[in-house]
């Protein structure tokens, strides 16, 4: 398998909020969509963020869409500066973000924080001295 990740989803309850948040909230761009798809997705630098129906994507996959809490997984958002933290954070809690854990700095030397998009998705934004994942 080659070494690389070309998109995340995440099993949406709500299309139309999430899209709200992650497109009008933090200008994440949307260039094939338009309004009644059922799949949404969103281009970053280097990967894209998906956004499906959570039944759907369950049922897909084999799985149950209940459950709510901490699913193991937490996609990292990686800044130049621990004040870029703190302005990318500030941005998330205004578009709708809740926070998880506040920015705050670490024993090895970084600097981050945790904030869930509205249906509970975890997001950390961190600074990291010792490798450069801007």
């Amino acid at each position: 398998m080659k070494p690389k990740i070309s998109l995340i989803t995440f099993g949406a309850r709500d299309l139309e909020k999430m899209v709200a948040f992650y497109r009008d909230g933090l200008g994440f761009p949307t260039p094939n969509y338009t309004p009644g798809d059922e799949m949404v997705m969103f281009k970053l630098e280097g990967t894209w963020l998906g956004l499906f129906p959570r039944e759907a994507q369950a049922a897909e996959a084999g799985l149950s869409a209940e459950g709510f809490g901490f699913g193991g997984v937490v996609v990292s958002h990686n800044v130049p500066s621990r004040e870029a933290v703190d302005s990318v954070f500030a941005e998330a809690l205004a578009a709708g973000a809740s926070v998880r854990a506040t920015p705050k700095a670490h024993p090895w030397g970084g600097y981050s924080g945790y904030f869930a998009d509205p249906e509970g998705n975890v997001w950390e934004v961190c600074f990291n001295p010792h490798t450069d994942l801007t």
